[in-house]
């Protein structure tokens, strides 16, 4: 088995009939003895049908459970099947499948626990809303005061798993909505070693974000920063309590 063969590409997908042929194709060129495993999260249109007639792994929901669970529901088949190494990927086409080696690399090189995607370590083009500029800033600054951890990009779903993340993944019994700055938080108190890698995204070409409006982000903010509250409280009593 080559080292490929050990890899899952795990792709949360809803109503993304426009993009998903694309993203498919791209993975497949770049990427010839991976596993792509598209998690249909109960689309509307033809996202399924599409990821089948390319011969690939499309689990689907029966009903739409949010971005959190489908990729977590790709995590666990990866993790049933053995695979060693997870790509977390977007279904809009915003991530490039030859950035991907990068994180995969990375990954083998410092024996990270988990490789982060940053579109900030270098200059690049990629254009972030207002919302998700100011969260970046706040994240980062969170994390780097109360773990002593610099991530540029807190909010970069193009992420690489290793084995440990994989398992911890896996059997989250409640995964987070939105697994952005409050997981890396939790895995970081937890012992994880995260590490960057710089990477160039796109901008998505059709449909809507799942950020997209002004309610929305709010919402993934307070959500957000409320997590982290709850995080770093629980775990300064639990520090406090060792002493």
């Amino acid at each position: 088995m080559n080292k490929e063969e050990k890899i899952a590409f795990v792709i949360p997908a809803y109503n993304e009939e426009q993009n998903i042929l694309k993203v498919i194709d791209e993975i497949k060129k770049e990427f010839k003895s991976a596993k792509i495993i598209v998690v249909n999260d109960a689309s509307k249109d033809n996202t399924s049908k599409i990821v089948l007639e390319k011969n690939v792994t499309c689990i689907s929901h029966a009903f739409n459970m949010g971005y959190a669970m489908a990729l977590q529901t790709g995590i666990k088949y990866a993790k049933s099947k053995g695979y060693k190494r997870v790509v977390q990927f977007d279904a809009d086409g915003q991530h490039i499948a030859t950035e991907a080696r990068k994180l995969i690399n990375k990954l083998e090189e410092t024996k990270a626990d988990i490789v982060i995607g940053s579109r900030f370590l270098e200059k690049d083009s990629y254009k972030q809303t207002f919302f998700r500029r100011v969260g970046t800033s706040i994240f980062s600054s969170l994390i780097k005061l109360f773990c002593k951890k610099k991530i540029s990009d807190p909010t970069s779903g193009f992420q690489c798993l290793g084995e440990k993340a994989i398992e911890r993944f896996s059997t989250f019994g409640k995964y987070p909505e939105f697994p952005d700055a409050n997981l890396i938080i939790e895995l970081l108190y937890s012992g994880f070693k995260i590490e960057e890698v710089p990477v160039k995204m796109r901008l998505r070409e059709f449909g809507e974000s799942m950020h997209s409006g002004i309610l929305k982000p709010i919402k993934y903010m307070i959500s957000i920063l409320y997590t982290i509250c709850i995080i770093i409280l629980r775990n300064t009593f639990r520090m406090r309590g060792t002493n």
